[in-house]
């Protein structure tokens, strides 16, 4: 047990008044004269012995409430378990470490406050609150070291000029931190004050574990959660935008698709998609009436054509207001290219083979209408060492037969300088002929071994990991493409892999059937059994007969792998690096930046990789990047948009909290009453005054009563 004022006991002295007015005011028995004498003795005799009994009884209460008043007002506490903070005074100085969630959906707006503004509200009554000599720090999820105030004036400045961030870190790895910071305190009570909406995106369990290690080795530190949340937030909300492509070609159409988020009961909303024009004007170009279930997601899917030759930006947007605005826009940036030319190589004349690739790749009716965002051009294999490789995106060698030294030669000179090589094995190969010759190997992933044979036609493409941009197609269809309906009877087994070697594709039977290697700044993919083999007698696969569907795909997906589409990166979450490709055939020593916000400032390229870097992307919104002047110069673009987390509302539930947290001694308040009093419960325990009171007025009371009742008998 523990006193507040320790110096008020002194008061249980007071205790020797009714002791001197008892003694001074004890009756004295009168002596009667009776002719029973006997009887007179033994009746006073039996009255002087209740009267010393209830005057005793009398002096006890009496004794009682004057220690009990005493005792009170030194205001003991009792400190029920260890775990619930460390024993102190009241008012002797803590180190505080006040950290804020600073994450967008802090934005969330009730009662025309949002939940960032309760926070520094709260915090600013709570600042004045802490003893006098305490070292204060000011915390939030933004990326920086913490650091203690120099006085209590400047941690109210520091909450004052706090905002919400685009790149909010997890609340774990602040109080990671500021564990790390109080350590450093010589002081004995330490205390970390969290304001947050205790939503469950700012606390990863991964995170949670390596606090609850930090936690450990500073036992004497006591966490309040200061909960600004609301419990039944009502939010429409966008998801993250999935682009058909961020670099595709002028004959495509973009594909943008969303899902509308709903925070709360049913509801409906209109969505609008915006395209930016030639002056940044926003160009409204379609809209969407949605109907959204409580708590549920409905899809969303634009599509833009006839975009021109170059850089474009736009958004989408939920039109109309609701508590949290930070999600209700998504950015995007695409680049519009000229369609790619591939130059396909056919072993044999007439062109049967390369034509079949040729259309999987740009099919006639797709030429005609001037979507095909591939320009195949077919030459027969030994016209390949006289052709020019370098006016062609990507080269596709279509069943070939054993190469030239020279012309292996050729084709690695090619990839090297960033070019992309599909080299579809079939029954032309020869392993020992061409293929595994050392020219050859420098350039192909692995060496040829024999022909596999399935005749049951129990082998299939099994693809297993859909992260892959050759597999992008196929994650939204994952488990119902019917790989099983395309049986191959025939493959080549490959030997060992060369170093750096990835199998995209493996057959059922795990043997590969698509693999990739990276030569120079260029790829090569390599197929194990053809493609274009069924129009012939004992075909090796059945992969164009059943459902052609996902062959093109496959083979549109690869060829955009290797001529680079897929690899260029145009749309950032607010806090990556953006890196923006120069041609250097067009580089102009600086380029002007532009934020969302209007703020310009100049970066230089790097000479070597001829890209340029941009690392402050804490704003959300499309960015551009020119130099040169607006008609003939460079321009170029890419947005930045929140990640999901930094605007989800899904709040913990006690017992998460609980099992995150796990052996970290903390509280949880919602208001200044409830932060008080766990305050005082943390530093100096329960206080006993008010049931020392209770029990000082009962007796009191009882005192009264008796005192009368003997009194008047």
């Amino acid at each position: 047990m523990s006193f507040v004022n320790p110096l008020l006991l002194a008061g249980i002295s007071l205790i020797a008044v009714p002791i001197v007015l008892h003694l001074v005011m004890r009756r004295r028995p009168r002596h009667l004269e009776f002719p029973a004498l006997r009887l007179v003795r033994q009746r006073h005799e039996t009255n002087r012995r209740q009267i010393r009994l209830r005057h005793l009884v009398l002096l006890a209460l009496r004794i009682a409430a004057i220690a009990l008043v005493a005792v009170a007002l030194a205001r003991p506490s009792l400190q029920l378990s260890k775990s619930l903070g460390t024993w102190g005074s009241r008012e002797a100085p803590v180190a505080a470490a006040l950290v804020f969630d600073a994450a967008p959906r802090m934005e969330y707006r009730q009662a025309n406050e949002t939940r960032f503004e309760a926070a520094q509200k709260l915090s600013e009554w709570l600042l004045r609150q802490l003893p006098r000599g305490s070292r204060i720090a000011v915390l939030d999820t933004r990326l920086g070291a913490a650091a203690f105030q120099v006085d209590r004036s400047a941690a109210a400045s520091r909450i004052e000029q706090l905002a919400p961030v685009a790149n909010s870190q997890s609340l774990p790895a602040v109080l990671d931190e500021a564990f790390r910071l109080l350590a450093r305190s010589d002081l004995t009570q330490k205390e970390i004050y969290v304001f947050t909406d205790l939503a469950r995106a700012a606390w990863p369990a991964r995170a949670a574990a390596r606090l609850q290690r930090r936690a450990a080795e500073l036992p004497e530190v006591t966490v309040y959660l200061i909960d600004v949340g609301v419990d039944d937030a009502s939010d429409f909300g966008l998801g993250e935008l999935r682009l058909s492509a961020q670099l595709f070609s002028s004959r495509s159409p973009l594909r943008i698709a969303s899902d509308l988020i709903r925070k709360g009961p049913a509801g409906q909303r209109t969505v609008e998609l915006f395209v930016l024009n030639e002056k940044g004007e926003p160009e409204k170009r379609d809209e969407r009436v949605v109907e959204v279930e409580a708590d549920g997601t409905a899809g969303l899917d634009f599509q833009v054509s006839g975009l021109g030759e170059g850089a474009h930006q736009g958004y989408v947007r939920i039109v109309g207001q609701d508590g949290l605005a930070a999600d209700d826009h998504r950015y995007f940036s695409v680049e519009v290219r000229p369609p790619w030319p591939i130059l396909v190589v056919d072993p044999r004349s007439p062109h049967a083979d390369a034509e079949f690739l040729s259309q999987r790749l740009a099919p006639d009716d797709w030429v005609k209408s001037g979507l095909s965002r591939f320009e195949c051009e077919t030459v027969a294999q030994p016209q390949l060492a006289k052709t020019e490789l370098d006016r062609f995106a990507a080269v596709c060698l279509v069943d070939p037969k054993p190469l030239a030294p020279a012309e292996w030669d050729k084709l690695t000179q090619y990839v090297s300088a960033g070019g992309g090589l599909a080299v579809f094995l079939g029954r032309n190969a020869r392993p020992v002929a061409s293929f595994n010759s050392p020219d050859a190997q420098r350039l192909l992933p692995a060496t040829l071994l024999r022909q596999a044979i399935a005749p049951e036609g129990d082998i299939h493409l099994a693809p297993r990991d859909l992260r892959h941009p050759i597999l992008a197609a196929f994650r939204s269809a994952a488990g119902s493409v019917p790989w099983s309906d395309m049986p191959v009877f025939r493959y080549w087994e490959l030997g060992k892999l060369a170093d750096g070697v990835g199998v995209v594709v493996p057959f059922s039977d795990g043997r590969p059937a698509l693999i990739e290697r990276s030569v120079g700044e260029g790829r090569v993919a390599v197929m194990t059994t053809p493609l274009s083999d069924v129009a012939r007698g004992d075909p090796w696969n059945l992969l164009p007969v059943n459902d052609p569907w996902p062959l093109v795909a496959l083979t549109n997906q690869a060829m955009l792998y290797l001529v680079g589409s897929t690899e260029e990166q145009l749309n950032y979450f607010a806090g990556q690096t953006a890196m923006i490709t120069i041609d250097p055939a067009v580089r102009y020593r600086s380029y002007l930046v532009t934020a969302p916000s209007g703020i310009n400032f100049s970066l230089a390229v790097d000479p070597k990789e001829n890209q340029i870097m941009i690392t402050s992307t804490d704003e959300p919104g499309n960015w551009r990047v020119q130099a040169g002047g607006q008609t003939s110069g460079a321009d170029h673009g890419f947005s930045v948009n929140l990640a999901l987390k930094q605007t989800e509302l899904e709040r913990l539930t006690p017992d998460e909290l609980s099992e995150l947290l796990g052996p970290i001694k903390f509280r949880v308040a919602r208001n200044r009453g409830e932060i008080e009093r766990n305050v005082s419960m943390a530093r100096v325990g329960r206080e006993l005054f008010p049931l020392l009171i209770l029990l000082a007025a009962l007796i009191l009371a009882a005192e009264h009563i008796l005192a009368n009742r003997f009194y008047r008998e």
